[in-house]
């Protein structure tokens, strides 16, 4: 049909194209979801926003990935009137266990935040 016999280099070339095709589209996917990735790493507040701005932002012009990029390393410090700071922090680590795909234990956050009592004399821990 191509007047020609496909031969061994042939083949091996069309699997080397497929393979680099393939690292192409794993390293694009690789670069989208770093911003969102180090935003969780930092527990960052607005992680999700992040996350979905570093997808979103990748797709059309690069501009909204590299602000989604400078916005997880951006500090974190959380003024917010409407909670105290250890219900916050809690909120916060609901969210990125969330985020991560973790059951967000509500009870073992309070029981880490509370303190502990030593346990009773002549036990064995």
């Amino acid at each position: 049909m191509l007047g020609f016999e496909l031969d061994f280099w042939d083949y091996l070339t069309f699997v080397t194209a497929a393979l680099a095709g393939g690292a192409v589209i794993l390293i694009f996917i690789w670069v989208a979801g770093l911003p969102g990735r180090i935003a969780i790493a930092r527990k960052h507040p607005d992680a999700e926003a992040v996350k979905l701005m570093g997808w979103a932002g990748l797709l059309p012009t690069v501009l909204p990935w590299i602000q989604a990029f400078i916005w997880a390393f951006k500090p974190t410090d959380i003024v917010d009137i409407r909670r105290f700071p250890r219900e916050e922090a809690r909120a916060i680590d609901e969210d990125i266990a969330h985020l991560k795909g973790e059951p967000a234990d509500a009870s073992a956050a309070r029981d880490a935040s509370a303190p502990r009592a030593p346990p009773p004399s002549g036990t064995k821990i």
